[in-house]
């Protein structure tokens, strides 16, 4: 798959929001704009914050200092900024207050649209209570929410009064909420009576509830009646968003905050260990969140974006801020991709008239199943970008969602960051030609690098995913671990390097890709692999929809290859079927990789984000402990891995 098959047209490249930016520097195709970018870090992240018009308090007066060192670097000294007045206040005082802010729909279909003037009063109604309660700049406070409207009016209402938010996955259990709001010392938790998930009741405040009996520093719930299911109130801490909320009367301020203000605690989803606390701050976000949006997925006023997400995957904020910062119209979900139809998204598509679809390749995978005609007869003609992230791609998921998704119309922009930097290191540009399953290149202003084992820059071969310089949202620290912090990102290639962990691979034409992480590979008698390659081999077989494939030991091979396969609706299962999937393998990889099982499960394990979590899949089949499994999304499927033995 090393053909080109997406080239943008002359009208694409000469109104894209990045044409303008390549005008000021002088420059006329994607690595000239690139090495622009990185040759001078400060000037790049100046110019291109004006020409995407963020508003300060305050300008700064340096735009970054790493007198400290890389890992301990400032950015953006002495300016003074908020999220909110970049994503909700200038756009009511310019008149745009009636433009469409936010697209709410609910699992059954039905939903709310809200303008800009509409969600700004409720913000500020929620924050007007925030501060009823004593919420001071810096106290933390959890959002433990379904994805409904209310959701981003709660992390807007934490940003405005200079709380920080701590957004978490409303389908964990109150043990991995507990830990989080331990962890960071929150004060408040907004919450959900519950929610609805394919047509049936998922309770939230229950485990809210056992969660909050655990944290003695939350003082207060905030509880927003989705369902009206009957659940426990406690009076005096637990307050009604409807009672509260809306009834009380809107308060203005935003506060006025150092660029370095904590604004959000994002958790890692690791299923094992102490979740590690990420620490964002306001202009970081803004920078980062604006610059992706504005340049990757060429956001616009009257733009309408959706990405498949929940406000405990970092592109929850990321989309909710760096969408309303460029003036475009948000849609959230609280539903599932394939309900009450296949075709739900489709669905959504054509009724809302939506620009941007975002979704992770499992995703699509599912989607896939149902047929190569699930979009027909629905009008996708609004449609002008899919964004991707959250895990590799399989060439033959990515071109089927290209011609039946985008139609061959629409690029695919897959990016690829981490909580970490609640960003991309990796990303192309509406400009930029595609092969199949491509990152194309480094994000703008990052100046990221393919080493070998050794730290030196490899091409052509499989090597460690590095940053060599700063980047504006990069983690402040680990929350209350800076020892850790090192360790992770600064101990394998020395401090002026941050080592992210994820395989990457730049081809002959300069055409960047990604493997999966350095801690899933799988390596057969000296030959190393990415579990995306294995999978890739798995899924190309006709009858196969999805994939997991893991390194178990081996005496004498040291790692062997066992792959979990779910087959297409109504396929049998045989030996033959399994001969072929094996074969496959050997056909693309070479007969050194050969899987010594293949195993036929229902499905896959994976959190809510729709990654597979190959390290649980690895423990339960080796029948060790999994560890915590809060981040998984279908837990019984952690059990099916090892009753396929």
């Amino acid at each position: 798959m090393s053909d080109i098959v997406w080239r943008p047209s002359e009208d694409t490249i000469a109104n894209a929001n990045v044409a303008r930016l390549m005008r000021k520097a002088g420059v006329e195709d994607f690595d000239a704009l690139h090495a622009w970018s990185v040759a001078d870090i400060g000037r790049f992240w100046d110019v291109a914050l004006d020409d995407l018009g963020l508003d300060w308090y305050e300008r700064y007066t340096q735009t970054y200092d790493d007198s400290d060192g890389f890992p301990w670097t400032r950015w953006f000294v002495g300016g003074k900024t908020n999220i909110v007045l970049n994503c909700l206040d200038r756009h009511v005082a310019a008149g745009r207050g009636d433009v469409d802010a936010l697209i709410g729909e609910y699992d059954d279909a039905t939903g709310r649209t809200r303008t800009y003037a509409e969600l700004k009063d409720e913000v500020n109604r929620a924050a007007g209570l925030l501060r009823d309660l004593g919420i001071e700049p810096g106290d933390r406070i959890g959002i433990y929410m379904p994805m409904v409207p209310e959701v981003v009016v709660a992390l807007f209402a934490c940003l405005q009064v200079g709380a920080v938010a701590i957004p978490v996955f409303s389908a964990y259990g109150s043990e991995a909420l507990a830990v989080r709001m331990n962890d960071a010392g929150a004060v408040a938790l907004f919450t959900a009576d519950g929610g609805y998930r394919r047509g049936k009741l998922a309770p939230v405040k229950p485990a809210a509830d056992a969660a909050v009996e655990q944290v003695p520093s939350i003082r207060h719930q905030i509880v927003l009646q989705r369902t009206g299911a009957d659940v426990a109130f406690e009076e005096g801490r637990d307050l009604w968003w409807h009672e509260r909320v809306l009834t009380r009367e809107p308060d203005e301020r935003t506060e006025v905050l150092p660029s370095e203000a904590p604004a959000m605690i994002l958790y890692t989803s690791g299923t094992t260990g102490k979740p590690k606390g990420t620490v964002h701050t306001h202009a970081g976000c803004l920078a980062t969140m604006n610059k992706e949006l504005g340049y990757a997925f060429d956001v616009k006023p009257g733009d309408r974006f959706f990405w498949l997400t929940d406000i405990g995957w970092m592109m929850g904020p990321w989309e909710m801020i760096g969408v309303a910062s460029l003036g475009a119209t948000l849609m959230v979900y609280e539903g599932a991709p394939n309900w009450p139809n296949p075709d739900r998204v489709f669905e959504m598509i054509e009724r809302h008239a939506l620009t941007h679809l975002g979704v992770a390749p499992t995703a699509i995978r599912l989607l896939r199943r149902a047929g190569d005609d699930l979009a027909k007869g629905r009008d996708l003609s609004s449609l002008r970008m899919i964004g991707s992230t959250g895990e590799p791609w399989d060439p033959e998921s990515w071109m089927w969602c290209f011609e039946h998704v985008g139609q061959e119309l629409c690029p695919i922009i897959n990016i690829s960051g981490g909580t970490e930097l609640v960003g991309c290191h990796l990303s192309p540009l509406p400009t930029t030609a595609l092969k199949p399953c491509t990152l194309r290149g480094p994000g703008l202003g990052m100046d990221v690098d393919v080493f070998d084992d050794d730290g030196k820059p490899i091409r052509g071969g499989l090597g460690h995913l590095v940053l060599k310089q700063p980047a504006p949202s990069l983690t402040k620290s680990f929350l209350g671990d800076d020892a850790r912090y090192l360790a992770t990102y600064f101990e394998r290639f020395g401090d002026k390097v941050w080592y992210h962990g994820d395989w990457a691979f730049v081809d002959e034409d300069g055409f960047w890709f990604l493997h999966g992480r350095s801690d899933d590979t799988i390596n057969v008698a000296g030959k190393r692999v990415g579990p995306a390659e294995v999978e890739a081999a798995l899924v190309e077989h006709p009858l196969a929809s999805e994939a997991a494939a893991v390194g178990v030991p081996d005496e004498l091979k040291g790692e062997d290859v066992v792959a979990f396969v779910v087959l297409k609706p109504d396929v049998e299962e045989s030996e033959e079927l399994r001969r072929e999937l094996s074969d496959s393998v050997v056909a693309h990889l070479g007969k050194t990789l050969r899987p010594k099982q293949v195993r036929f499960v229902d499905m896959l394990p994976k959190t809510r984000s729709a990654k597979i979590v190959r390290g649980v899949i690895k423990r339960r089949w080796l029948g060790e402990d999994v560890g915590d499994l809060a981040s998984v999304e279908n837990p019984d499927a952690v059990d099916a891995v090892a009753a396929s033995r």
